[in-house]
Parts: C-alpha cells; structure tokens; sequence
C-alpha cells in the first residue's frame, strides 16, 4: 500500500507547493477600475491608469457566477486613453458585458502588465493562434519559456550585411531576382493569382534552420490548406505557424503579426537561419487600421490613419541579419493589392520600406504562366551584392528580350512583323519560347541556385562563370 501511496502523495504534494507558490505571487491589494462605457469594439474604462498595451480583465456575469466558482472573464488591450478614460479593446467578441462591470489590470501592480507569449524550439511543428494557445490540439504549451512581444530595436549598424545569397528554389527568382540571406522582400499580388502556392514553394526548398509562417487575416479555410496542402509535412516538422484568420478581431490579427515576427527573432538571437513568412501586410495595416478609426484617429491617405504608416516600418524592420556571426531573417511579406492597383497607399509604402518586390501578374496568371513573375515590374535591391557580373549580365540581357518581344506583342499577333528589320526584336521572338520556358516552373519542381543560372546561361546564350558570391 505504501508503494502505490507513494508517487500519489509526492505528486499532490507538487500540485499543493505549485499553488502555494501561485498563491504567495498574488498581491496583496488588487486595483481595479470599471466599464462606463462600450462603443462598436471599444471599451472605455474609469479608475485605472495603466499604459498603453497593457492587458486587463473584464469580469462578466454568467453561469459561474456562484459561490466557490471563478468569475468569468474577458481579455482586453489597452489601446489608448484620453484624460482618466482607457480604450480597451476585447481579444475576442464578448457577450454579457454590463455598465460597470469591474476591469483589473494583468500583473501584480498597476504598471505595464504586458502579456507573455510561449517561444522556443518547443513551437516547432506546431500551429498557434495569436495569444499562443495551440490550434493543433496537441499538447499545452504551459513549459516553454514565455517573454513579452516587445524588443529594443537592433545598432543598423551592427547587423551583418546582406552578402549571401540564399537558394528558394524558384528558378526565376534564384536566377533574376536573387534573394540573399536577411533581405525582406514584398510579395505584391491581387487576389487568386498564386501567392500561396508561390510561398508554399519557398517554404519546402528554401534552406533555412527554422520557419516562422504568420496567417494574418486570411480566410480560415486557407491556414488548414496551407498547413497540409502547401507547407507539407516536411515543411512543417521546422516550422512554427501562427493563424489569426479575417474572423479574429483586429486585435488579435496585429498580435499575431507582432508575434509571429517575435518567434523569429527569438530563433534568430539563438543563431538559426530564419524563414519569415507573413501572409499578408495589408490585413496587418487594416486591422491597424480598424483599432485606430475605433478610437477616434483621423483618416489620412484613402481612409488610413497616419499610425498605420508607423506601424508597418516598426513590424518589418525587425527582420533581417543580426550582429556579424549571428543568425538571420530571411522575410516574405505578401502584399495584397486591390484591384491590382500598385499604387495603393500600402503597397506603395511597403514597397519603399522592403529590400524589393516580386510583382505577380493576373494577365500571366490568367494564360497559365506559373508563377505568375511579372520579371519587368519585380527588382531585388540586394541582388548587384549577391552576384557576379556575369549573372547580373544575364540577367539584364534576358529582361531586355523579354520587354521588347512584349511591347511588340500586339504587331507580332496579327502578322504586322517581318523579320530582318529589328535585330534585337528578331533574336527576342526566336528566343521568346524558351524564355516562357525558363520562367515557368511546376510546383513540384525545384530549382537551386546551381541550375539555375546555368539555365539562365542558356536562354541568354551568354556564357557564365564561377560566382563571386557567397551561396547558402
């Protein structure tokens, strides 16, 4: 009886020396302050001072409201204050919420309570929601290590330069559009053009140690398709997903942005190679957006308050190359532009905040040309560091025949061009056919860095020779 006894009474006697423990942190006194008023997705709260992004707890009333059992509760951020009011806005929608109702900051005082979201090598293969808490009803994650979503920014210039290239797989991309580790680039794209598979792709050949991949905003059908369909399992095994989909609030869609890029700096600090994937940096603006039209921000630039425009630079800025020997982000951020117009106000600061933009076209997408790489519209900033003269010869020589057969396009299709008038147009419509060739590329089909820029070699007719850059 003893033996059986035993691992029972050092077990209960754990959980007992946990709660004292729990017990003996709580405060002694406990602020609090109450709901005076409730506007839209808004709170506004009197008899607190806690400051901005602070987390709080609404009680409600409801079925637990007895004696002995725990008060039920809603999780709120503060968004802003003007005099003594708080702008509380709810994790989550809320039901039952009365005037008056009491409201208590997270954390022992009355200071900044911020929340602490789960990180570590635990999260791999994992899919989370933007608070941290598991999707994939696995395990808790009540053991891993857990911080604040807030870090000081990183010296400019301590950061290691970008002077690596790095193999996605993407024959067009690896060979005219060069990517090199810790650059942040711009997927820019309209709806139903390809962008998914496009970064399902990067995600499974890329060569990185870890991949952080935030669903932010999308359709909650598309983080299941994503997980199985285009991640895969190889993918999956070292990479953490974070889904906030369109039905979370605004809130929770800017926290799982803020959070997935949080988890990547923390495997960045530990020395990994880091993939970035944000899908996408509009929903992130809009959500911004919402909060910030919710309490009372004037509209600036077509209905954007200015907070979204210091908001964008502050969440990408965070990626890319920690100090010399450390570790990396490597950053994909899809930018949707609607009604595929480029100059959309967030598309066009994205673009001047990112280290280039891979510019997907409906019209190609439309004739089945995948991926849909729009070569004259798409430039990578850190490419001229990546690459060899000879590459970067090529690369110009092939953009070069590509626009001037598609300016020609329309006199070609109705049999107004002759040959031997233009010879430059005359080698661009001999060489057009392998030229769609070397653009297009199947979704099962990857292509290192190796093979292709001998591609490009090819297509070019250009001779290559031994890179002087560094491959990764």
């Amino acid at each position: 009886m003893s033996h059986t006894s035993c691992p029972h009474q050092q077990r209960w006697h754990t959980v007992l020396r946990r709660t004292q423990q729990r017990v003996e942190r709580l405060p002694r006194t406990r602020i609090s302050g109450r709901v005076v008023r409730a506007t839209g997705m808004v709170i506004e709260v009197v008899g607190l001072k806690v400051a901005v992004g602070s987390a709080c707890h609404i009680e409600l009333p409801g079925m637990d409201d007895r004696p002995g059992q725990r008060r039920r509760q809603a999780e709120a951020e503060v968004v802003g204050f003007a005099g003594d009011k708080l702008y509380l806005m709810p994790l989550e929608e809320i039901s039952g919420l009365m005037p008056g109702a009491r409201v208590t900051p997270l954390g022992e005082n009355s200071g900044h309570s911020a929340r602490r979201f789960p990180l570590g090598e635990s999260l791999l293969g994992r899919v989370i929601d933007g608070n941290g808490t598991p999707l994939d009803d696995a395990e808790p994650l009540d053991e891993a290590p857990r911080d604040t979503l807030d870090t000081p920014p990183l010296n400019p210039l301590s950061r290691a330069p970008i002077d690596t290239q790095i193999d996605v797989g993407i024959r067009a991309i690896n060979a005219l559009l060069s990517v090199g580790r810790g650059q942040r680039m711009g997927l820019f794209a309209g709806s139903g053009v390809g962008k998914s598979v496009l970064l399902g792709m990067m995600a499974r050949y890329t060569r990185a140690d870890v991949i952080v991949v935030g669903l932010i905003g999308e359709r909650g059908r598309e983080v299941q398709d994503f997980i199985d369909n285009i991640l895969g399992p190889e993918g999956r095994r070292r990479a953490v997903v974070v889904a906030a989909p369109a039905d979370t609030s605004p809130l929770q869609r800017l926290q799982g942005a803020a959070y997935a890029t949080r988890l990547a700096e923390n495997f960045r600090d530990d020395g990994h190679d880091v993939l970035l994937i944000m899908d996408s940096l509009t929903r992130y603006a809009m959500a911004q957006r919402e909060i910030a039209l919710a309490i009372g921000e004037p509209p600036a630039t077509k209905g954007y308050p200015p907070s979204v425009f210091a908001k964008l630079p502050g969440l990408v800025e965070r990626a890319g190359n920690a100090e010399h020997g450390g570790g990396s982000i490597t950053a994909f951020y899809t930018v949707l532009t609607e009604g595929d117009d480029q100059q959309d106000p967030i598309a066009d600061s994205a673009r001047a905040i990112l280290d280039g933009h891979i510019v997907l076209s409906r019209s190609l997408a439309e004739a089945g040309h995948y991926p849909a790489i729009d070569i004259e519209a798409s430039i990578s900033r850190a490419m001229t560091a990546i690459t060899d003269a000879a590459q970067q010869r090529q690369a110009r020589r092939l953009k070069q025949l590509f626009s001037r057969y598609q300016r020609n396009r329309d006199l070609i299709s109705v049999g107004a061009y002759t040959p031997g008038h233009d010879p430059q147009l005359d080698e661009a419509v001999n060489r057009f056919p392998d030229l769609e060739r070397f653009l297009q590329q199947n979704i099962e089909e990857c292509a290192t860095i190796d093979a292709s820029r001998q591609a490009l070699a090819n297509v070019t007719g250009q001779p290559t020779q031994a890179s002087a850059g560094g491959q990764g």
